[in-house]
């Protein structure tokens, strides 16, 4: 049966529109394609139409519209150019079992990132282990990380296990490696260099294959000049900074990536109304558009909480978003000279231009090139501000 579908030859342009162009001999279903698209960018144009007749209180941004490939990569949502570095990074270094330093302040996805790392590697289908180096008491990490026999301690009354042992074969990731105990951190330097250790209370050898993915957002550099000085609760083995530092990477804050708020507003409205069974799928733009004039400290946690309260608020389709709560933190006024995520207590403060003055005089205390006189201060109160502080010259 001929139809008169057969008979075209020339191609047919829906509407007279060049955009929306179907040429035959094509199938009914790329004719039926080109319709739909044709019909469904008419329905948003006439909707933006109306919109733009609104007054800016009821304008809404949809968000309802899948994310495109290119904005987002293993779970990680964004297309600043800051982001796309970071992608670029794990695309060169997953393949590899180099190790992998995490950096960036807290809320910024660094989890999601060493997820991303395993994901990409010849590792995929064997086990990722995560350990919160800050989660557990430090008396106990050294027996999380490297197992005990039975009766190497009070209460130890079998074997463990520990997680170098589990992650054999695959990537352990070590989040918050900055607070790692300092008599603990040699054992996990013959680690990363050796690829061996004991288990608590035993003299067999273990060996292991483990791709080590090591996090933190303290600043190690730091930590490394502060054990110089011995500075109590805050040292790092250089060693050990340095094995970690093979391949660093910086994960940028939120707040130095504004224009991926609008997709990670999207991805995380989706989730959340699908997960409470709601129908939210627009935002006011007016509202969008205060979301980037706050700074977000906490980074994409604070912004995913931020919006899941904003959904549990929302009885109806268009998103709730709470900017009285947002208004209020901004109007607690900011530390003078010191950036979001890393604001310095008074105590803190002194403590750093002590070690800085220390570290430029060479540790030349009193006369006119000391770091008493570079401080203003007179010898024996620098002196009684570093005993309180817990300073003192290392040995050498």
């Amino acid at each position: 049966m001929t139809t008169i579908i057969d008979q075209l030859e020339a191609p047919v342009r829906v509407n007279g529109n060049p955009g929306y162009e179907w040429t035959p001999p094509g199938s009914f279903d790329e004719l039926d394609s080109t319709l739909e698209n044709f019909f469904v960018e008419n329905q948003q144009s006439q909707e933006r139409k109306l919109a733009a007749k609104l007054p800016d209180e009821q304008k809404t941004f949809r968000l309802g519209e899948p994310l495109r490939r290119e904005d987002q990569f293993e779970g990680i949502i964004g297309r600043s150019a800051s982001l796309r570095e970071v992608f670029g990074q794990l695309q060169i270094v997953a393949p590899t079992d180099s190790t992998v330093l995490l950096l960036g302040e807290t809320g910024t996805g660094k989890e999601l990132v060493a997820h991303a790392l395993h994901k990409r590697s010849a590792r995929r289908d064997r086990p990722f282990v995560r350990v919160n180096c800050a989660a557990i008491p430090s008396g106990l990490l050294e027996s999380e990380l490297f197992g005990h026999e039975r009766g190497s301690f009070t209460g130890a009354i079998a074997r463990k296990i520990g997680r170098f042992e589990m992650a054999h074969g695959g990537t352990i990731f070590l989040d918050e490696i900055g607070d790692i105990p300092a008599e603990l951190q040699p054992k996990l330097l013959r680690v990363l260099q050796e690829q061996e250790f004991e288990r608590l209370g035993s003299t067999q050898t273990i060996r292991v294959n483990v791709r080590v993915v090591a996090a933190t957002s303290r600043n190690l550099p730091q930590m490394v000049a502060d054990r110089q000085f011995r500075v109590a609760d805050r040292q790092f083995r250089g060693d050990l900074y340095y094995r970690l530092n093979v391949f660093p990477i910086r994960l940028p804050a939120l707040r130095e990536r504004m224009e991926d708020i609008p997709l990670l507003v999207r991805y995380f409205t989706a989730r959340y109304a699908t997960r409470m069974q709601k129908s939210v799928d627009q935002v006011s733009i007016k509202a969008m558009n205060e979301l980037p004039q706050y700074s977000w400290p906490g980074n994409v946690r604070e912004l995913q909480n931020f919006i899941e309260r904003a959904v549990i608020l929302s009885p109806g389709k268009v998103l709730r978003l709470p900017l009285s709560e947002l208004n209020q933190h901004n109007s607690l006024a900011d530390i003078p000279g010191q950036s979001h995520g890393s604001r310095l207590t008074l105590k803190d403060a002194e403590r750093e231009l002590i070690i800085q003055a220390l570290a430029e005089t060479n540790w030349i205390i009193g006369g006119l090139k000391g770091a008493a006189a570079r401080l203003g201060l007179k010898r024996t109160t620098l002196i009684s501000k570093m005993q309180r502080q817990g300073i003192s010259r290392a040995l050498a």
